[in-house]
């Protein structure tokens, strides 16, 4: 096997000019479905995560003093926020695959009729 061909080919292929296809097309629908609600399940979770650091650091006098009640109080909003972010992921996937799913289910069946 000749790896100077075969890299010759995948750098070849790099920069060739690449005409749209129905399953590049599909990949794309796919991407914008899932994205919407990655981005907000990373979002969420970091900024809830940090909200709880930062009511355990309240709590035990780490950032501040006599701030206990108040470290907790947040603590407990971090935890409720870390708690519902799977769910909301979920809901939110779920409607963004209602709005996509007839493009998607219409441009695969195209693809495999074609083959």
């Amino acid at each position: 096997m000749n790896t100077d061909k075969i890299y010759a080919e995948q750098i070849a292929n790099e920069y060739s000019v690449k005409k749209d296809s129905k399953v590049i097309a599909l990949k794309k629908l796919d991407r914008k479905v899932k994205s919407l609600a990655n981005i907000f399940a990373y979002t969420n979770g970091i900024i809830m995560c940090l909200i709880f650091g930062i009511g355990m650091c309240l709590s035990m006098n780490v950032i501040g003093d006599n701030f206990f009640i108040l470290g907790i109080i947040i603590g407990i909003i971090g935890m409720i926020g870390i708690s519902i972010n799977y769910p909301l992921y979920k809901k939110i996937l779920t409607k963004s695959k209602d709005k996509y799913s007839y493009d998607i289910i219409k441009l695969a069946h195209e693809i495999v009729e074609e083959n």
